[in-house]
């Protein structure tokens, strides 16, 4: 079992510095730390179910219409075996865990976007993922030329641009820009799935573990936004470990403190603070 914190944590880095991460194994080794005791072969299973779709989809080739392949995905992951999502996935956990998507057919955009990416590129197909802001969906063919996209929380619908402004402004506010029609790379998805987990246990105080995990995961990532450091000190403190709490901020406001002294200072307060409940 994936019981050992340390081996889990250790897989987790060494294969988010692969020169080629594997963005499937990078998702089971999420719910690894989600799943206390998934079994190794719980995993295995999850890599065998994504070549099993894969084999069933038509060969079309590397080089083979975009549109085809978007239309062949949406037949079998969306039609056939009904892979979707709605609003009540958001409250769940288990619709950022792959093991559970899998198995359950239903997730948040991103997850279900890796299903079809996976899927996919098991198959050959140019497939990439498209990290649209609030919503996550796939792409097929050239980026920068002919290519078509698809919203696999919607079933496989197809997306034109006017679709997809559509839904950056519903979840937004803000207008589409091309920058957002860029190849998210694999790490960029994996810290997307951990961010979506921290928000998902930050709204659930009881749930400060799952939150600490995911922070603590995202900082195994190769590059990762600085004050993941912080909300990871912030944590400790909150769940009563008040030494390594405050020595991880007094540590955060060093870094910080040669551009932003004022900011370096609040935190060490914090940590004087931490330190203070001890006595």
């Amino acid at each position: 079992m994936y019981d050992d914190t340390t081996g889990r944590r250790r897989d987790f880095a060494e294969a988010a510095r692969e020169d080629r991460p594997d963005l499937a194994l990078l998702c089971l080794l999420v719910a690894a730390e989600a799943e206390e005791g998934l079994r190794e072969e719980t995993i295995d299973a999850a890599q065998i179910e994504l070549d099993r779709l894969a084999g069933l989809l038509p060969a079309l080739g590397r080089h083979g219409d975009p549109r085809r392949w978007a239309e062949a995905l949406a037949e079998l992951l969306g039609e056939r075996c009904g892979f979707h999502g709605s609003p009540a996935d958001y409250r769940r956990l288990e619709s950022s865990l792959l093991p559970e998507v899998l198995r359950r057919r239903r997730g948040l955009p991103i997850l279900l976007s890796v299903v079809w990416m996976e899927v996919a590129r098991r198959a050959g197909a140019p497939v990439y993922g498209v990290a649209l802001p609030g919503h996550f969906v796939v792409g097929f063919g050239d980026p920068c030329g002919h290519h078509v996209l698809a919203d696999p929380f919607d079933g496989g619908r197809p997306l034109s641009e006017e679709d997809a402004g559509l839904l950056v402004a519903g979840a937004t506010g803000a207008p589409l820009a091309p920058s957002m029609f860029s190849p998210a790379e694999p790490l960029e998805i994996v810290l997307r799935v951990l961010n979506n987990i921290r928000a998902w246990a930050a709204a659930r105080p009881e749930r400060s573990d799952v939150q600490l995990w995911a922070v603590e995961l995202s900082l195994l990532l190769p590059t990762h936004p600085a004050r993941l450091r912080y909300e990871r000190a912030e944590l400790l403190v909150e769940r009563g470990d008040f030494v390594r709490g405050a020595r991880e901020l007094e540590e955060y406001a060093a870094v910080i403190a040669p551009l932003e002294p004022a900011a370096a200072e609040s935190v060490r307060h914090q940590a004087l603070a931490a330190r203070a409940m001890l006595n």
